[in-house]
């Protein structure tokens, strides 16, 4: 099955595109953007990928789903199109940020400055129905996005996943602790921020892992 997904993904990725689950959720995506709002639009479905090639990736950040209102969703989770206000949980991100590291808010929440600097910033569902969040939940996407874990975990050395909210915590259960760092806390959203999220110095400890193994930090 040919896939429009960015080269060096594709090659880590061409079986799992051959699976019969895969062709199957392929079909349901097609029928749902022929008869429903979807996002983000069909073109940025693998966006995250396509800004953040295999080969480069130092930071895994996990999200769940994309944004289900209009014009938010671009392919790269939690983040948002220049010019969309920020959603609560990345207003809370940037706090966060800059409460760790002293960075200034930015104007735009878009991050796909992140992106290009090696953070694959994945949703676990690449997919929803406009105003129906976990709409494309239990169709296939998490056995996907599952594997992308696994090939990150298993391929590359000395990557740093973020895990936000017991859902990411749960996806993450099987990656290598011996071989990567995996910082884990309560989810960035309004409901939770203060339980554990507010504090947790991630971003500058993300940092530090990378410096000690020969990485370039990255500029949140």
């Amino acid at each position: 099955m040919d896939v429009k997904i960015e080269e060096s993904w594709k090659k880590q990725l061409q079986e799992e595109f051959e699976k019969p689950y895969f062709q199957e959720l392929t079909e349901f995506v097609r029928s749902e953007y022929a008869t429903q709002t979807i996002y983000p639009p069909a073109k940025l479905i693998f966006n995250a990928f396509e800004q953040c090639p295999f080969d480069r990736v130092k930071v895994v950040i996990l999200g769940q789903d994309p944004y289900h209102g209009p014009g938010q969703a671009h392919g790269l989770c939690f983040s948002v199109n220049d010019g969309v206000d920020f959603p609560p949980s990345l207003r809370n991100i940037f706090k966060e940020i800059h409460s760790d590291t002293g960075a200034p808010i930015p104007s735009s929440g878009n991050l796909e400055r992140w992106a290009k600097q090696g953070v694959l910033l994945l949703n676990a569902t690449l997919t929803v129905r406009a105003q129906q969040a976990g709409s494309h939940q239990k169709m296939g996407w998490e056995k996907f996005t599952d594997q992308v874990i696994r090939i990150v975990a298993d391929e590359l050395d000395h990557v740093v996943f973020i895990l936000w909210g017991n859902y990411a915590i749960s996806k993450g259960e099987f990656i290598n602790q011996q071989k990567h760092l995996v910082l884990k806390s309560v989810h960035p959203s309004p409901l939770s921020a203060s339980r554990g999220f507010f504090g947790n110095k991630q971003f500058s400890a993300t940092n530090k892992y990378l410096l000690e193994h020969g990485k370039e930090p990255i500029i949140w």
